[in-house]
């Protein structure tokens, strides 16, 4: 059972009306725009439930656009969520839509980046800011944003896996759950791990050493508020 706190309930500093529908949203843009790992150029957001029904009102639309630009949900520059995506080149459409069975204030989104890659990530904004994200690039997942999330992109064979907990055990870093995914090729994989504890300095590079490995995103809780 979670334990809530003060903040849980009465919701972080912000800009907006809202904890769920703006500093919520916000967070998970902002999430995706970490995930993805690069600058976005076209975004579909398809809204689910409440999210779909309040968006305008809310500013759930300028949050989630803001924080894939990488503004924070205490950022004031959120207002002008449009203004400085127009300024970017970012096209951006929401779309209401039936998720399924999920919490109401969710969001699927499909990002395409600078370079023309696809990303996509299910997430939903639960209460008082805090968000929870169920997928991410057709993988279901089950992150908080609370803690650390690591991202791999690797090649399909015996051994890379091993050799990236061997690292991570060597750093005392503990993996709180994973999940790894193959390309429809079988010639790459992509992993992802929420961890626990903080993250050393040096962590990323020694994971980008590892044979077979050909991208990672290390994503610190405080890098999204």
């Amino acid at each position: 059972m979670k334990h809530y706190g003060v903040f849980d309930m009465i919701g972080p500093v912000m800009v907006g009306p809202s904890s769920s529908h703006t500093a919520g949203a916000a967070r998970l843009g902002l999430l995706a725009r970490h995930l993805c790992g690069e600058d976005i150029k076209k975004a579909r957001f398809y809204m689910h439930g409440s999210f779909a029904e309040t968006y305008k009102g809310h500013g759930t639309d300028k949050a989630l656009l803001a924080g894939i630009q990488g503004i924070r949900y205490d950022d004031e520059r959120l207002k002008q969520a449009y203004e400085l995506a127009a300024e970017k080149g970012i096209e951006a459409e929401f779309i209401p839509a039936d998720l399924g069975d999920v919490h109401p204030n969710t969001v699927h989104m499909e990002l395409i980046t600078q370079s023309g890659r696809l990303f996509t990530m299910t997430g939903s904004s639960i209460g008082g800011g805090s968000v929870c994200i169920t997928e991410i690039d057709g993988v279901t997942v089950q992150f908080s944003g609370e803690r650390p999330i690591l991202a791999t992109k690797h090649t399909d064979e015996p051994g890379v896996i091993a050799g990236i907990t061997a690292i991570l055990y060597a750093y005392r870093i503990n993996i709180g759950n994973m999940q790894v995914n193959r390309t429809d090729d079988g010639r790459t994989a992509c992993m992802y791990m929420e961890l626990d504890g903080e993250l050393p300095e040096h962590l990323k590079n020694a994971l980008e050493r590892v044979y077979g490995v050909k991208q990672v995103l290390l994503l610190n809780p405080g890098d999204v508020g």
